[in-house]
C-alpha cells in the first residue's frame, strides 16, 4: 500500500473502470502517474483525490472538458462555475419532470393531445350517455381541430360546451348518431337538420370565426378536414351535414366552403 494503488485497484477504489480511468488520463484530466520498478504505474493518494474529484464533477453533469479547468481554477471561480452547474442541472430535472408528466399523461389517453378543458368535455359526453364511438370521434375532431385550425379550437369547444347545456341539442345529437344507419333518402334528415340548424342559430355568436380565418390560403381545406371528419361512416351523415351546413348559409353565417 505505501507504493500506492494499481490502476485497477485505483479504478476499483473510485468507482470506475480501468478504461475510464484511461480516458481521464487521454483528457488530461488526471496526471499518469510514474511507474514503479516492476513497470507498473501507481497511484498515490494525490492522484486518488484527483481521480474522486473529476468522477464526482463528471457525475454531477459536468462535461468533461470543462473539468480540467474547474478543478484547477481559483476559488472563486471554482463556486461560481459550480453555481453555473447547478443551473444546468436545475433545468434538466424541470425538463425530466415535464417530460414524466406527458407520460403520465400519455397514460391517461386524450390528456397528453388535449387541454383539460376538451378532456371534461370528452367525460361528460359520456356521462351523457354517449357511445364509445361518438366520444371517440369528438376527441378525434378535438385533437384535428386543435392541430389545424387552433385559432377555431376554443370558440368550437365552447360551442360544445354549450350544446352539452341543452338538453334538446343532445337528444337531437344523440338522433344524429342514429341517423348514420338511416337511408340517405329519408325525409327524417331534412328534419333533423332543420332542427340541428335552428339550435345552433339559437346563439350565434357561437358560430362567429375569427377574423381573417376565410382569408387564410388553406382555411377551407382544414376546415373540412375538421367539419367532416369520419364522414366515411355513412352517406346519411354526408348528407345531414351538408343540409345543416346549407340552412347556416341560407340564415347569412359565413362558413368556409368546401
Amino acid at each position: 500500500m505505501a507504493d500506492g494503488l494499481t490502476i485497477g485497484q485505483a479504478a476499483a477504489f473510485v468507482g470506475v473502470t480501468i478504461k475510464t480511468v484511461r480516458h481521464y488520463h487521454r483528457l488530461g484530466l488526471v496526471q499518469e502517474p510514474r511507474r514503479d520498478g516492476s513497470g507498473y504505474r501507481r497511484y498515490g493518494s494525490a492522484d486518488l483525490l484527483r481521480l474522486v474529484q473529476v468522477r464526482t464533477l463528471a457525475g454531477a453533469g459536468v462535461p468533461l472538458v470543462e473539468i480540467g479547468d474547474l478543478l484547477d481554477a481559483d476559488p472563486e471561480r471554482f463556486a461560481a462555475a459550480l453555481d453555473d452547474v447547478h443551473h444546468r442541472l436545475t433545468e434538466r430535472i424541470e425538463d425530466l419532470i415535464a417530460r414524466r408528466d406527458t407520460l403520465h399523461r400519455l397514460a391517461h389517453g386524450d390528456r397528453v393531445l388535449l387541454p383539460d378543458r376538451a378532456c371534461a368535455v370528452l367525460d361528460r359526453l359520456a356521462d351523457l350517455g354517449f357511445g364509445p364511438d361518438y366520444v371517440a370521434t369528438q376527441r378525434e375532431a378535438l385533437v384535428l381541430a386543435r392541430a389545424l385550425i387552433p385559432a377555431v379550437f376554443d370558440s368550437f369547444l365552447t360551442r360544445l360546451e354549450h350544446s352539452l347545456d341543452d338538453p334538446e341539442f343532445v337528444e337531437l345529437t344523440k338522433r344524429s348518431c342514429d341517423a348514420i344507419s338511416w337511408n340517405p333518402g329519408d325525409p327524417r334528415i331534412d328534419e333533423l337538420a332543420s332542427a340541428l340548424a335552428a339550435k345552433l342559430l339559437a346563439n350565434r355568436t357561437l358560430l362567429a370565426t375569427p377574423n381573417g380565418f376565410h382569408h387564410q390560403s388553406d382555411a377551407t381545406a382544414r376546415y373540412g378536414l375538421v367539419n367532416h371528419h369520419r364522414e366515411d361512416q355513412g352517406p346519411s351523415i354526408v348528407r345531414l351535414n351538408a343540409l345543416v351546413e346549407a340552412n347556416l348559409r341560407a340564415a347569412g353565417i359565413d362558413l368556409p366552403r368546401q
